[in-house]
């Protein structure tokens, strides 16, 4: 019996290791929220069936001590070894990040398990430790989430801390002016934009990446932020009511600019409503001399729009805003694959001709809105033009990236309903062979299906060769593309990313070759 506990010991080690880093990824990928990940892994079990397979079996060992049954133990051991070291190297596209919170998490894990292996051998006899190592083999499934409840006390009273203390750094920064900017989609292009315009007038500091949550503006504050900046771009991302509000209470915002409302994250705001109040809460914390910018052209802002005092609208000529003697106005907008051309009329009647690399007519609202901030804040429409020249796609979003004879348009960042659309209808300006490879949109609710059907009616119009990455996931997206007669011969789906890219580049034909990188699924999706 000893020789069988020593043997289960040795291959729990990595067993457990292993389950548990896998999850521990899950866990951050999904925010570090209980409910959110729960539901992502309810959803998901066939995934980690292994898991609760193991927990079954080591129940069961408690009970029965035979050989076979230990042998069976051992055997899954093993495999869970091989499948989540596999799974490892799968997930790559946002590495586990050992923070100090997942270290805490750890270390309160490692604690739990060793009180009760050391129970195991202290109370009962020797010859139920190995059901009971195959029990915490399979609970690594929810174990982060009672760790998370056991450290909550913790987590909440550094979250604090943090918070105050950039908060004092933020009151003590003097003149320093800070602007909010949120919305569905493009918030993070507009805040880069917004930052290239300005910083030719101002010492400007913006949140890095993607930094659009409270520790995550918290962390920016806190190692960046210096006595010598003047203005502070702060993006806000939300995926629940209240969301933007708790920023707002952090940072304070002078001015605040709303790119957009739309259909994102259904699955945590469940209803367009929702969606819409929690971004104009930039709005209502805003102080009364606080200018408010909003994107004339998005009806849902509109809707909300009403009654805000010291709105500026920006819109393109065919925008309808609530307030029309109000705006800045983009119009003769000419788009090319080598770029795009526009103009843009300030409130006063001013005008300026503009040029810049970015392509697609979608980013024009984008930048369009980073000039009515800048030129609000002092700097003339004429002194933006070198600047807008400079601007350079977000990566992931809309990037240009030469291959040869092949150009990979990367929009693989967070992809949603309206900028789908914009990147397939950009994709069909461009002259060759037009390739798109994407697995639709998440995190629509229970307007996934159609919207994902939407899309695959507009990229019916626009492309040659459709791939498509997850043959369940993407069935709305390929009936979608059938209905507009296209060529069943040119559409294809694949499992996975990889799959797909190598028959892009296999694809033969006259011309340069143009892939589309429209979404790509983070790791707790896959």
């Amino acid at each position: 019996m000893l020789v069988r506990t020593i043997i289960a010991i040795i291959l729990f080690i990595p067993a457990f290791y292993l389950a548990m880093r896998y999850n521990m990824h899950m866990f951050q990928l999904n925010g570090y929220k209980n409910g959110e990940h729960l539901n992502r892994l309810k959803g998901n079990l066939r995934r980690q069936w292994l898991l609760i397979f193991t927990f079954c079996l080591g129940f069961v060992r408690l009970f029965l001590s035979w050989l076979l049954l230990d042998i069976l133990i051992y055997l899954t051991f093993l495999l869970v070894i091989l499948v989540y070291n596999a799974m490892k190297r799968l997930n790559t596209k946002k590495k586990l990040v050992y923070t100090a919170r997942v270290k805490r998490m750890i270390a309160t894990i490692f604690t739990v398990i060793a009180i009760i292996i050391a129970l195991a051998v202290i109370f009962p006899d020797l010859s139920c430790l190995t059901g009971i190592l195959a029990m915490l083999v399979g609970i690594q499934l929810i174990m982060n989430v009672a760790a998370n409840c056991i450290n909550h006390p913790v987590e909440w009273s550094v979250k604090q801390y943090y918070i105050n203390d950039a908060k004092r750094m933020l009151r003590e920064s003097g003149d320093l002016t800070i602007i909010g900017v949120t919305g569905s989609y493009g918030k993070t292009s507009v805040k880069f934009y917004l930052q290239t315009l300005l910083k030719d007038s101002f010492n400007v500091l913006v949140t890095p990446e993607s930094y659009n949550t409270p520790m995550g503006v918290v962390k920016t504050v806190r190692e960046s932020l210096k006595s010598t900046h003047e203005i502070f771009i702060c993006e806000m991302g939300a995926r629940h009511v209240g969301d933007i509000k708790e920023l707002c209470d952090i940072v304070h915002p002078h001015h605040g600019l709303i790119t957009s409302i739309g259909p994102q994250h259904l699955e945590t705001f469940f209803n367009m409503d929702n969606i819409k109040n929690t971004k104009f809460e930039l709005a209502d914390a805003l102080p009364k001399d606080g200018m408010l910018f909003l994107n004339g052209d998005n009806e849902y802002i509109n809707e909300k729009a009403a009654g805000y005092k010291n709105v500026v609208f920006y819109r393109t000529e065919s925008g309808d805003t609530v307030i029309k003697n109000n705006g800045y106005i983009a119009g003769n907008i000419r788009v090319s694959q080598m770029g795009t051309d526009f103009t843009v009329t300030a409130p006063d009647g001013s005008s300026e001709s503009f040029q810049m690399r970015l392509i697609g007519a979608h980013n024009v609202i984008n930048v369009a809105g980073a000039i009515a901030v800048a030129n609000r804040l002092g700097v003339p429409l004429s002194k933006l033009k070198i600047p807008v020249r400079r601007l350079q796609s977000v990566e992931h979003r809309m990037q240009l990236r030469e291959h040869g004879l092949v150009t990979i348009i990367d929009d693989a960042y967070n992809s949603n309903p309206v900028g789908s659309k914009a990147a397939v209808e950009t994709l069909k300006l461009f002259d060759g062979i037009r390739i798109l490879v994407t697995p639709g949109m998440v995190e629509l609710g229970d307007k996934e299906e159609e919207y994902n059907y939407k899309f695959g009616t507009y990229a019916a119009k626009c492309c040659d060769y459709i791939l498509l990455v997850g043959k369940n996931r993407t069935k709305p997206i390929y009936e979608g593309v059938l209905s507009e007669g296209f060529p069943k011969d040119k559409l294809k789906a694949f499992d996975s990313l990889e799959d797909a890219l190598a028959c892009a580049y296999e694809i033969k034909g006259q011309g340069h070759k143009y892939i589309l990188l429209e979404n790509d699924l983070p790791d707790n999706y896959r």
